[in-house]
């Protein structure tokens, strides 16, 4: 008998792991629900949520191939050798099969787990699954992990010239097991299911990720390059949440972009090209994860910005979080990710900005608050972003690089389109006001809507101050970390 362990990879095709479990014999999977680990990574309330919906979707799915779903518990990581060691001795389990995941806690998880299984005498074998190239295996001449985006995307171009990551077939049925499901459970204890309207807007299972797949790749990503900077246009994929819980793999998107760009990657429809470059952006900051675990550790990347002299502003920051910063676009982004637990790409690096440089707040308060309302929340992704945008990071933007709010706003919403949905109390000013309220309404402002929190010139000069005192760059270092 074959085990599953499932993580960030609820689907039946393209699934590595699970396509090889079946391959050598009976097979039953399970999913070990861990309240308190995700509680210490900040996992949001709507993405535990999507996660349980997914699985619920998967569980049947599965039945149809006579494959139980198990459920366990492991509050926490350090749990699950002997949760699962429990479980593979009731069953008579002789192999255990996962996708890798990524992150010093996911590490440090499979490898107890593995070596809990062998002292067993149980195997246990993992899977490239969620990445198109083995971390460790796109290096630098020297033979380090790349520190700038541009050169890992030249040498992972090449590799994909050599060969292009294939999709695994989805397993046929097996013959049914005398093993009874178990029920999802519909909540997790110390996490308040989301509204139905924030469920609405993401529902779940696979059909669900590979019809938006199918949706974008057929029409929106020939617009994709022109249109994906304009919050009030649908110009993105709203694939997000699906890849990051494994809904839908990278290898499924890269060939549906490919399909629909007649083989081409590197040439033809830009809108393709750009697409399969954000996959490879996604690729890159999990790299970085193995490579510099540093930031798994709530560290900076460029380590001598560890000595940026942060203000403590717990005014500042509750605005910054509540929306009312009296900066309509800062203002509009954040009620966006409050209600449905996803931000545009655009304004998630002009808010990060905005708090780190104008506010001059450390970014790490920005990041956890993100991981802890994004249902697409993921650790690479969002502190590969948040670092970029605070000049912490890998390819990090030149600290003296400061978005301003009012001119990124003229320029991606100018007919306040996106401003007025989701702040409907400055519905009657005119495109000209609304990016900046403070000028229409004489010396008292716009009933109803704060007035700016911070000066942008002055807090500009402020953050680039606080940058330029800061000892020479240093290498990030590498694994020893």
């Amino acid at each position: 008998m074959q085990l599953i362990w499932l993580r960030s990879d609820l689907r039946l095709h393209d699934n590595t792991a699970l396509s090889a479990a079946m391959q050598r014999g009976p097979s039953v999977a399970v999913y070990l629900i861990s309240p308190g680990q995700w509680q210490a990574h900040d996992d949001a309330a709507c993405k535990v949520d999507f996660w349980l919906r997914n699985l619920v979707e998967l569980a049947q799915a599965l039945s149809e191939l006579n494959v139980p779903l198990l459920i366990r518990h492991a509050d926490t990581w350090d749990q699950a050798p002997t949760v699962l060691l429990k479980l593979c001795r009731e069953l008579g389990i002789e192999g255990v099969h996962a996708n890798e995941e990524y992150g010093i806690h996911e590490t440090r998880r499979d490898h107890d787990v593995a070596a809990a299984l062998e002292n067993a005498g149980i195997h246990f074998r993992s899977y490239l699954d969620q990445l198109f190239f083995k971390p460790g295996s796109v290096l630098t001449k020297t033979g380090s992990y790349f520190q700038v985006y541009s050169q890992f995307r030249k040498v992972c171009y090449a590799r994909l010239h050599e060969a292009m990551p294939s999709l695994i077939r989805a397993p046929h049925a097996q013959q049914p097991l005398n093993i009874q499901s178990d029920p999802v459970p519909p909540a997790v204890e110390g996490y308040a299911p989301p509204s139905e309207t924030l469920r609405a807007l993401w529902p779940a299972g696979e059909n669900e990720a590979r019809r938006r797949l199918e949706l974008f790749t057929d029409e929106q990503i020939n617009y994709y390059q022109n249109e994906r900077d304009f919050p009030a246009k649908p110009g993105t994929s709203q694939l997000s949440a699906y890849l990051a819980a494994g809904v839908v793999s990278p290898r499924q998107c890269l060939h549906a972009a490919l399909m629909s760009n007649h083989g081409e990657f590197e040439t033809g429809k830009i809108g393709a090209v750009t697409w399969i470059n954000e996959l490879l952006w996604r690729e890159f900051y999990k790299h970085i994860l193995v490579g510099y675990p540093r930031v798994s550790r709530h560290r900076a990347f460029r380590p001598e910005t560890d000595a940026v002299q942060w203000r403590d502003a717990p005014q500042d920051l509750a605005a910054w979080q509540e929306a009312r910063t009296g900066l309509p676009i800062i203002d509009a982004a954040m009620r966006q990710l409050l209600e449905t637990g996803w931000m545009h790409n655009r304004l998630r690096m002009v808010v990060a900005m905005f708090l780190t440089k104008n506010l001059l707040i450390d970014w790490r308060l920005g990041e956890r608050f993100f991981m802890q309302h994004l249902i697409d929340g993921d650790l690479a992704a969002n502190n590969g972003g948040w670092q970029w945008s605070s000049s912490t990071g890998t390819d990090s933007a030149p600290y003296f690089r400061i978005f301003n709010p009012l001119s990124q706003s003229e320029k991606f919403d100018g007919e306040g389109r996106f401003l007025k949905h989701w702040l409907p109390e400055l519905a009657t000013l005119n495109k000209k006001e609304i990016h900046n309220p403070a000028i229409a309404g004489g010396l008292f402002g716009v009933a109803n809507y704060p007035q700016p929190i911070v000066d942008l010139g002055q807090s500009r000069a402020r953050a680039l101050a606080a940058f330029k005192s800061l000892p020479q760059r240093q290498p990030a270092g590498g694994q020893h970390e």
